[in-house]
């Protein structure tokens, strides 16, 4: 509920309504500068598998205010799917591209004529609050989102700022014009998880509110402040499915509705401003009081749009066609819609353990975080173009694992522990920031965390690890990747280790690190599950999804895949099925299977060629294993293929889920030519650069300048690498080594030269124990 200071300053909000919303984000556009904007097609990934969202929001943004065409089903985890024709409302929060769904956040949904408090179908529309609406009428652009609603004649745009949206609704003449905001709206699979709820109208203009929702995030305690240009004439409040009286102002439940009644002129256009927080509906008020004072549609508009420029603008590209621009530009877009902040303008939020907490000055706390997806590629291109941001992302990481039950993060969504995916992925974020030396992070307070994930936690099989070596198949499902996974995790651990000076320990992680060897089978030449006694389990088949209909032995994978899942110890690794020659001939037949699947495969095994699944991250680096093996023409081949291939500037344009950027990171990356195949070494290998010029902005004054040399854009292959001016023998680089500026130069060739990066003497570092 609303204390009297609180009505106070909502007071004060409504005596400044014509007030100009001051710009966000500072760093405006050069006049100089080509709009890159202009390249962002944000219905990318919203068919299809994609699940992302077409709203409005600025970069990393708390607020998410975007359309939602239904709220249940996979391929709705963001709320929108492009094969919809009719919309609910306008909800504030979305996921970007998960494969699991929560959140929308505050539906409002503004309509004309006889009042429905449901939304009634996607098949039948007019049976509730639901209005039909076109593509041809939608307008996406960074920070920007529009449509007519059909069955009212309302157009309705779209803006955003850090905490707050903006929504400006045009509408037709009528005595029954209205507003449904639908606080019971919400990720409803199977049914509607929201446990308790309150709304408060103040006075007669503005309506604030919170919940508890128990979703895939169990628990997630959300609020707001909403505030319209227009004065209500008249006010419904329903709860848990009846209408209270007129005089009601406050409402307790779980399905929680509000009817805000309005006489609208023609082309009247009414204002609605509505600002979020994790913490309080008092502090929500605090956010739209800062960051939204007035009802400049226009001013807020323009200030996302330069957000994005901004941001957009830290990799410029030259060469390249139309459409790969506008795949480039749409994937550093979605490279940038997360993680997102989730604390208030005074610094405060709630933490992993429910409780409030204080910023320091400069620090940010974060929401959002699909490691197991984003640790690959997203984190480490971070590295490179967001370097200001790395610090507060990993300190909000220790944070939690210290504040939070479940210690070291795994899938973290608005101050709850999901305990999606396997592994806990947090510790390569942590140790690819230690290995890059980035300050202003304590490694000591770091590797408390990760050692006590690393040695003492009984956490999803990780006792069998230490015991065993590897996961018995009988004792833990997914087991084989869980092996893998806490064999990176291993890794991780060991750099922060050496790095603090704690090298009792660093010699036994690195050890443990090359656990994946009890799951070789040399026979085979596969990696497969193991049972408690030794054995290797049976049946067995290197597409299917585990020995036993119990569980799977795999994540997300099958043997095929979890083959080539070692990303760390390459070098020793291909000395098991060896040597290189025999190695690149197992990889080859990846590439080269029958894509044929088990009836009980996870439609996240997508992108297939051969079984290389590019729609699912597991599989990402394994085109790059190629230069370690000796052979990085093939390397260079196979990227050129995948980017050609797998990616397009449509709604069904990615191969599978966006997963929070990574889908889009690999893209990015691959197309200025560096990879992170083992993002905690801190090295990145070369494949084939798709543009002729790529320009990082790496802060602090200094660039990162990637061209390509060559006659045809056809040439794909590396023919000779210079930096700096000086011959490149190898095929990587380290981070160390173009973090405080560079010119990486490659001369391409139609044919592909087998001499260059060849050599074991020249291929990137692996472990070294």
């Amino acid at each position: 509920m609303v204390s009297r200071r609180t009505f106070l300053e909502l007071m004060s909000l409504t005596a400044c309504k014509d007030l100009i919303a001051a710009p966000l984000l500072k760093g405006a556009r050069s006049a100089s500068d080509e709009d890159v904007t202009q390249y962002v097609n944000i219905a990318v990934g919203t068919g299809g598998h994609g699940h992302t969202y077409p709203g409005a929001t600025v970069p990393f943004g708390a607020v998410q205010l975007s359309p939602d065409t239904f709220n249940s089903g996979w391929d709705w985890c963001s709320g929108y799917h492009f094969s919809d024709s009719s919309i609910m409302g306008f909800s504030h929060t979305h996921l970007s591209g998960t494969g699991c769904g929560d959140l929308l956040d505050v539906l409002l949904m503004p309509c004309v004529g006889e009042v429905k408090l449901d939304p009634g179908t996607r098949e039948n529309p007019e049976s509730g609050y639901r209005s039909r609406f076109s593509h041809a009428d939608e307008i996406t652009r960074p920070g920007y989102y529009s449509v007519r609603l059909k069955d009212y004649d309302v157009l309705a745009e779209l803006t955003a700022t850090e905490r707050t949206g903006l929504h400006k609704y045009t509408f037709p003449a009528s005595d029954k014009s209205h507003f449904i905001l639908d606080w019971s709206h919400s990720y409803a699979d199977p049914k509607n998880p929201v446990v308790d709820a309150n709304l408060s109208v103040v006075g007669e203009d503005t309506i604030v509110g919170g919940r508890t929702v128990n979703s895939w995030a169990n628990g997630r305690k959300i609020f707001f402040a909403m505030q319209f240009s227009k004065p209500f004439e008249k006010l419904q409040l329903v709860a848990d499915g009846t209408t209270q009286p007129e005089t009601a102002r406050e409402l307790k439940g779980v399905a929680l509705k509000a009817v805000l009644h309005v006489t609208t002129a023609r082309n009247e256009i009414v204002y609605v401003k509505t600002g979020i927080s994790a913490v309080s509906a008092e502090n929500a008020l605090k956010n739209l009081r800062a960051e939204q004072p007035g009802w400049n549609f226009d001013a807020t508009r323009m200030s996302a749009h330069d957000s994005w420029q901004t941001e957009l603008s830290r990799i410029r590209i030259e060469g390249g066609d139309s459409k790969q621009k506008e795949i480039f530009y749409s994937s550093l877009y979605h490279m940038m819609v997360a993680p997102t902040l989730m604390d208030d303008v005074d610094g405060s939020y709630r933490g992993m353990d429910d409780q409030i907490h204080q910023l320091d000055p400069g620090q940010h706390n974060y929401s959002s975080y699909s490691l197991w997806d984003t640790y690959r590629a997203l984190h480490p291109a971070f590295t490179l173009f967001q370097p200001q941001r790395v610090p507060s992302l990993v300190n909000c990481l220790i944070t939690m694992a210290e504040q939070s039950p479940a210690g070291m993060p795994v899938w973290p969504l608005q101050a709850r522990e999901t305990g999606t995916m396997t592994g806990y992925h947090s510790a390569s974020v942590m140790a690819e920031a230690c290995v890059k030396k980035f300050e202003g992070i304590d490694y000591q307070r770091a590797y408390k965390a990760m050692r006590k994930r690393a040695m003492d936690d009984n956490y999803r099989g990780l006792g069998y690890y230490r015991e065993f070596g590897y996961i018995p198949a009988d004792l833990e499902e997914e087991s084989v990747s869980k092996t893998l996974e806490y064999d990176y995790g291993d890794w991780a651990c060991s750099q922060v280790a050496q790095s603090i000076g704690r090298t009792d320990d660093v010699e036994l992680l690195k050890k443990r690190s090359r656990n994946y060897q009890h799951l070789f089978d040399p026979q085979t030449k596969f990696i497969r599950a193991k049972l408690r006694d030794g054995q290797w389990a049976t049946p067995y088949d290197p597409k299917e999804m585990g020995h036993s209909k119990k569980w799977r032995d795999y994540t997300e994978s099958n043997s095929w895949e979890s083959t080539f899942g070692v990303q760390h110890d390459v070098k020793s690794y291909i000395e098991l099925f060896g040597g290189r020659e025999a190695f690149v001939a197992k990889l080859d037949n990846l590439f080269n299977q029958s894509s044929e699947l088990p009836a009980d495969a996870p439609p996240d095994i997508a992108g297939l060629i051969g079984m290389y699944a590019h729609g699912n991250e597991p599989c990402h680096h394994m085109a790059y294993l190629y230069l370690y093996a000796g052979q990085p023409h093939k390397t260079q081949e196979r990227i050129r293929m995948l980017l050609d291939t797998m990616y397009r500037n449509e709604p069904d344009g990615l191969a599978g889920n966006e997963d929070c950027g990574q889908m889009s990171a690999w893209y990015v990356m691959s197309a200025m030519g560096l990879y992170a195949v083992d993002p905690v070494s801190g090295n990145y290998v070369f494949g084939s650069p798709l543009f002729d010029r790529a320009t990082v902005n790496l802060g602090g004054g200094h660039e990162l300048v990637i061209e390509a040399k060559r006659k045809s854009p056809d040439e794909k292959y590396i023919k000779a690498v210079t930096i700096n001016g000086e011959k490149h023998d190898r095929l990587w680089v380290s981070h160390a080594d173009i973090a405080k500026g560079a010119k990486i130069v490659f001369t391409m060739s139609s044919e592909p030269d087998l001499k260059l990066g060849t050599a074991e003497s020249v291929a990137p570092p692996s472990l070294e124990v």
